[in-house]
């Protein structure tokens, strides 16, 4: 989606209804500097405002997202276009948090071994030795938690047995078995638990 013809496009139809930014930020109960970043294209509005951002403005969420007004004879086009990029967004937002969720582990993994060391070569041994690895650890694996919220938001594990992707709660993935992003899940179209596969993009 291009923002910066949606934010001229609002811009627009917002003049268009006798608006100012401010009058159109009260009816909406946000600040004008929100309506502001969408007509620079710097944001989009959030999408619990869209309908009745388009019912001020009389146009329809497709013409919203699409920029332009939009016509009998393009409505179709205009639809699947919208679609594909709006696919096209998830699919980038996905790959963001898959790499986000890759570099929490990394360097949680590498502090983690570099804390132990530390502590395992200079502190003396004893009880404050224990504790300290004992507080690495706990730091150290916050983090981890975080990363496997961020890697069930994305995506789907595929059933090894069927192919059905599934889509577990958090505690689900937290409690089972792992190799790595490869989860051994119980699969609710065969019932069986297989090794299920991560996949970012689904089918």
């Amino acid at each position: 989606m291009d923002q910066i013809k949606i934010g001229r496009f609002i811009a627009e139809r917002r003049r268009l209804q006798g608006l100012t930014q401010a009058q159109l930020a009260e009816k909406l109960n946000i600040t004008d500097r929100a309506v502001s970043k969408w007509e620079t294209g710097r944001s989009l509005p959030d999408a619990t405002l869209m309908l009745a951002l388009c019912e001020i403005l009389g146009i329809s969420v497709n013409e919203l997202l699409s920029g332009e007004k939009v016509t009998m004879e393009n409505n179709q086009e205009k639809n699947e276009q919208l679609l594909l990029e709006m696919a096209k967004e998830i699919e980038r937002k996905n790959k963001t948090i898959w790499s986000a969720m890759w570099a929490i582990m990394t360097v949680s993994i590498i502090g983690l071994l570099a804390g132990i060391f530390a502590a395992a070569f200079f502190i003396p041994e004893g009880p404050w030795q224990l504790v300290v690895i004992l507080a690495v650890v706990v730091v150290f694996l916050i983090p981890c938690f975080y990363a496997l919220k961020l890697e069930v938001s994305v995506g789907a594990y595929k059933c090894k047995n069927c192919g059905h992707e599934i889509v577990p709660t958090y505690k689900e993935a937290l409690n089972a078995m792992h190799r790595g992003t490869t989860r051994y899940l119980k699969c609710p179209k065969c019932n069986k638990r297989t090794w299920c596969k991560k996949v970012i993009r689904r089918d």
